[in-house]
Order: C-alpha cells, then sequence, then structure tokens
C-alpha cells in the first residue's frame, strides 16, 4: 500500500505506482526516440532510427519495443479508445519505418514513442480529473 497527495494506492505484489511506470515509460521513449543528437546539427534520433537500419529484424524489434509501451498503458488503465490511437501511431511507425532509408527518415520525425506516452499522459489526467 503507498499513500501520496492524501490518496491510497493499493499494489499487488510486483506492480509500482503510476507515476513511477510514466517515468520509466517515458525514458524508454526518450531512448528510443530522441535520446541521441546528430553532430553537428540539431536533429535528435533514438534507438529506433539505429536499430531500424537493419533490414526487417530492426523494424520487428523496434515495433515490438512500441508494442510494449502499448501493454503497459492498458495495464496502467488506458481505454480502447486510446490504446488504439497508439496502436495506430505504432502501425504507421512501422510500416513507413521499413521502407529503406525514406523510413529512417521517418523514424526520426514522426517519433510513434513520445507521442503515444503524451497520448498516455492526457488520457490519464482526463480520468483522474474531478467531474
Amino acid at each position: 500500500m503507498r499513500v501520496a497527495d492524501d490518496k491510497v494506492e493499493i499494489l499487488l505484489p510486483g506492480e509500482m505506482p503510476r507515476e513511477e511506470a510514466l517515468r520509466r515509460l517515458d525514458a524508454l521513449s526518450i531512448l528510443m526516440d530522441s535520446a541521441f543528437a546528430i553532430p553537428g546539427t540539431k536533429v535528435r534520433m533514438g534507438l529506433d532510427g539505429l536499430i531500424g537500419l537493419v533490414p526487417v529484424l530492426g523494424d520487428l524489434v523496434t515495433t515490438a519495443i512500441s508494442s510494449y509501451i502499448l501493454y503497459e498503458a492498458r495495464r496502467l488503465g488506458a481505454s480502447k479508445l486510446t490504446i488504439a490511437r497508439m496502436a495506430a501511431n505504432v502501425a504507421v511507425d512501422g510500416v513507413i519505418g521499413a521502407i529503406p532509408i525514406a523510413g529512417d527518415v521517418f523514424d526520426m520525425a514522426f517519433r510513434a514513442n513520445r507521442r503515444n506516452i503524451r497520448i498516455l499522459r492526457e488520457h490519464l489526467e482526463r480520468k483522474s480529473r474531478p467531474r
């Protein structure tokens, strides 16, 4: 059990508080989408762009990592509509990202994981507001 901000949160064994899970997912999305600066430019990229350079296997791996964020979003209580929006971002990133060279450039600009974390946070904030 955890008490924070006058709320009691009962956790099952192995579960972590929502904010801790969101921080972890946020760190993963930064690592995947914007962790590194390309020297001499203001352009940032993450492991998604680097791993995606490996034909087929790289795109499968990055799509699997992005799908993990969907799994965690569902576990945190995201609605089916929110999950569908996030899944659409993963699908677009996976399909277009599979195109050699152009897909890698797209990955640096689209940043599906960062988008999905923003969608998840907005949903959870709306859900927790008093009516």
